[in-house]
């Protein structure tokens, strides 16, 4: 279906589905995900099988990969596990996408945009993500965080076990 340029299944399953895993370290106490930019459904969908108490809902402006997020749903009895075709732009009630506890994203924008777009769909005292795949300057990030009026609370990084590929969540606030 061309949903992911990695398609090895080692790749695939440290690059995709153990880095989606990566969240469950600072994810906190959310009790609804939006994974915003979800792709072929990552991080959403692996955290949906770990997590099934997760109200989880995973958005992207391409139609064939949300049906494939859904058929995986339907096939996996992810009963918690929803699919939205939307461009996420800001006005969540427009879109058709919920508030949630923690807002998410994978490699969808940098910082500085992803961050104020991001704020739009937490709830209040949520959680918001960054799923960054190099090395991060933290002080940059406390900087682009204030500006969107969010707090820097956490930074993990870490490496993927067989690539060695630099990977980091950065765990936000807001203030």
């Amino acid at each position: 279906m061309s949903l992911t340029a990695i398609t090895g299944p080692v790749e695939v399953a440290e690059k995709h589905i153990l880095d989606s895993l990566s969240l469950l370290r600072t994810m906190g106490e959310a009790r609804s995900v939006l994974d915003i930019g979800s792709g072929a459904g990552f991080p959403g969908v692996p955290l949906a099988c770990v997590r099934p108490d997760l109200a989880i809902t995973c958005c992207d402006s391409v139609t064939k990969k949300v049906a494939f997020v859904k058929a995986v749903g339907a096939e996996l009895k992810l009963a918690r596990l929803r699919g939205v075709v939307a461009r996420a732009e800001g006005v969540p009630e427009r879109e058709g996408l919920m508030r949630a506890g923690m807002v998410v994203s994978r490699a969808l924008a940098e910082p500085e945009t992803w961050l104020p777009l991001g704020k739009a769909y937490l709830e209040e005292g949520g959680t918001l993500l960054a799923m960054l795949g190099r090395d991060v300057e933290e002080e940059r990030l406390r900087r682009v965080a204030a500006a969107a009026g969010l707090e820097l609370v956490g930074l993990d990084s870490f490496e993927l076990p067989f690539s060695r590929s630099a990977r980091a969540v950065a765990r936000f606030l807001r203030k």
